[in-house]
């Protein structure tokens, strides 16, 4: 199992999050040929607008792909496209594919020298509110298309219809859109009659330096779409809390999704004072798989059936 550091933990799960956009469908904007009709291998170029309003410019739908960040790969190979992705993220490791993939950036630096060589058609990167590190390869003439942090589902489809478009496949786009939809909904058809909602602790960083997830983030969302009540989901954000607040509110169930650690489980129910918690006494401490939870893609539906069962295995 990889070992991070604690700041390298968050840089993950922030830029996790700085995958994919908080625009609206309304802002997806694609050319089409005379007859009105999406561009295809054989057409001439077309446009698609990026999360920075940018009208980014193909030349042809493109046969070589960067993307920067695993979110994003993860959604090409699923539109079916993942063959022409040529590099990626040092995180990349999904889905199996990704592990022969030359590795371009990491959770904070992009390799520009060598996106240069490589000439890829498209380069998918996020925003971090600074565009220092893309500059040298827009300027080389190569488009890249930025896509912001996604916050809410609504955000991952249409991030998944945007990336559909610049691969000129709209229709494999829409339609995986509609088959999480569909996921999703089945699970929440499944809780509809749940009386009382689970509350839940989740951890994204450990003890000494504790921190959870708020409202306004993307694990939010997946917690809400499961039917489970966060115990700090009335803070904004990353939230450091400390562990005489975590006992205080007493939740029913904790969730880690530290994987830098050898036992988190085992890690989280030996803390002093913990036993006296009703998820660690009733034995409700479960870890999570940190990327299906933390990346904003294909996989939220997942995501969402993982959280639920967890709280509800009796509905499942």
């Amino acid at each position: 199992m990889k070992k991070v550091t604690l700041f390298s933990w968050l840089s993950i799960v922030m830029l996790a999050v700085l995958v994919a956009g908080c625009q609206s469908a309304d802002n997806n904007q694609v050319e089409t040929n005379d007859n009105n009709q999406p561009k295809t291998e054989e057409t001439s170029s077309y446009t698609v607008k990026d999360d920075r309003g940018k009208e980014v410019k193909l030349e042809k739908i493109p046969e070589t792909v960067i993307s920067l960040q695993p979110s994003n790969t993860e959604t090409l190979f699923a539109l079916g496209v993942g063959d022409k992705v040529i590099a990626v993220n040092e995180f990349d490791n999904y889905p199996e594919e990704t592990s022969k993939l030359e590795r371009v950036a990491d959770a904070v630096n992009i390799n520009a020298e060598r996106i240069l060589e490589l000439n890829p058609d498209v380069v998918f990167a996020f925003s971090n509110g600074d565009e220092t590190a893309i500059k040298p390869i827009e300027d080389a003439g190569i488009p890249v298309f930025v896509i912001q942090s996604a916050l809410t589902f609504e955000d991952v489809y249409d991030d998944i219809k945007q990336i559909s478009e610049v691969m000129g496949v709209k229709d494999k786009g829409e339609e995986l859109a509609a088959n999480i939809q569909t996921k999703v909904t089945e699970v929440e058809n499944k809780l509809a009659d749940i009386d009382k909602k689970q509350r839940v602790y989740f951890e994204i960083s450990p003890s000494p330096d504790i921190y959870t997830t708020g409202k306004n983030t993307f694990q939010q969302g997946i917690l809400q779409k499961a039917g489970i009540e966060n115990i700090f989901g009335e803070q904004e954000g990353w939230i450091k809390v400390s562990e005489e607040e975590i006992l205080k509110q007493n939740p029913d169930i904790i969730v880690t999704t530290v994987n830098y650690a050898d036992d988190p489980i085992a890690e989280i129910k030996s803390r002093q004072g913990w036993d006296s918690l009703d998820a660690v006494k009733n034995d409700k401490v479960f870890f999570l798989d940190p990327d299906i939870m933390s990346r904003p893609g294909p996989r939220i539906g997942e995501a969402v059936e993982l959280a639920a069962k967890i709280a509800y295995p009796e509905l499942f």
